[in-house]
């Protein structure tokens, strides 16, 4: 199921806006009275803003435990891609969705714009897109205009296209399985809410997406092993060299470079050698597909772009500064670095910097 896509043809034909507020703290819901047409001249500028999260993502689908045709998202997609002149109602209906699915403190009132795209080229077809975008914060920005002869500094409030919080582009394409869905959220929040809960997506189990999680999760194994191994007293007769582990990690990218398809079993005997270690290794994997709810199969074709990134990441994982800090990344948090690292540049110290966000400190 997984499909190229191109946006150089696309364009965005009008737009369904709405403030969602958090109903536990009483802010309402505010929606477009009618379909926003974006002007000829700024179709290109925001078409370009609105599609540029979507490359490069895992694909998903809509799922619905009993039929597709109760899946509310479902519905809505196939009704505004068979008449666009929908779009107002049902992007209405994706709004209060939202709004209905916000109730957990940690969630965060925002700005929701829903757009129709037209043209978007999937495996050589044409076709529509749903783009439903969420921007959580608004922030000040510089406008200098001519008034009375003169130029004047002003400021105002707004989005920056770069810092949307959350993201979904639905493609009519694959209709009869749940459509074919890109979704990101860079919230820093539980994703589970935007993905599961209010669009009710699962991760299409496509090569692409099989490899990065089996690459992510043997190198997330191995690296636990290796810390384990490393403050773990020495076992009597134990001459395991130090860097065995470390071998390990680089010796499970290797598999996946050097196969075509991707054999469970294989890569147990190969990489992980001992029965103990293949032991844990299952119970590990048994831990995360429970946790995800995304049972991962024991074989499939590798993709190799797919490796390429994993073995970039797995490069990238550690930074020594020269101030003395040294940061190092588990592959869980290489896998989504552009979402809780952000690289600035201080004018006041005249120093490079990089923020990092996170929910709670696990060490206390």
């Amino acid at each position: 199921m997984s499909v190229k896509i191109r946006f150089t043809s696309a364009s965005a034909s009008g737009l369904v806006l709405a403030k969602v507020g958090h109903p536990q703290r009483d802010e309402p819901l505010e929606t477009s009275r009618e379909v926003f047409r974006v002007a000829d001249e700024d179709q290109e500028t925001l078409t370009a803003l609105f599609l540029k999260p979507f490359k490069n993502l895992t694909g998903y689908r809509f799922h619905h435990h009993a039929s597709l045709d109760q899946h509310e998202l479902n519905v809505c997609s196939r009704e505004i891609f068979a008449s666009p002149e929908n779009l107002l109602e049902k992007g209405i209906a994706i709004a209060k969705r939202l709004y209905s699915k916000s109730n957990h403190p940690n969630i965060k009132s925002g700005d929701l714009c829903i757009s129709l795209i037209q043209d978007i080229d999937v495996d050589g077809q044409m076709t529509h897109g749903l783009c439903i975008l969420k921007s959580e914060s608004v922030v000040p920005f510089l406008s200098i205009s001519t008034r009375d002869g003169d130029l004047h500094l002003h400021t105002e409030q707004g989005i920056n296209p770069d810092k949307i919080d959350k993201g979904c582009l639905i493609l009519n394409h694959f209709s009869n399985k749940g459509y074919y869905a890109l979704t990101f959220d860079r919230s820093g929040t539980d994703s589970r809410f935007w993905v599961r809960d209010f669009l009710g997506l699962l991760p299409v189990t496509d090569p692409s997406f099989l490899t990065k999680n089996y690459t992510n999760l043997a190198v997330e194994f191995l690296e636990k092993e290796k810390k384990e191994r490393k403050s773990a007293p020495a076992a009597p007769g134990d001459d395991t060299p130090p860097w065995e582990s470390s071998s390990a990690t680089r010796d499970a990218l290797d598999y996946f470079a050097e196969k075509e398809t991707f054999s469970l079993q294989e890569f147990e005997e190969s990489v992980l050698k001992t029965p103990d270690a293949r032991k844990r290794f299952a119970e590990h994997k048994a831990k995360i597909e429970e946790e995800t709810g995304h049972p991962l199969e024991d074989s499939f074709e590798i993709s190799k772009k797919d490796v390429s990134s994993a073995k970039r990441r797995a490069s990238q994982s550690f930074m020594k500064l020269d101030t003395g800090v040294e940061i190092r990344l588990r592959p869980n948090a290489i896998a989504k670095s552009s979402q809780i690292l952000e690289h600035g540049f201080d004018e006041s110290k005249k120093m490079k910097f990089i923020k990092v966000f996170f929910n709670e400190d696990l060490a206390d």
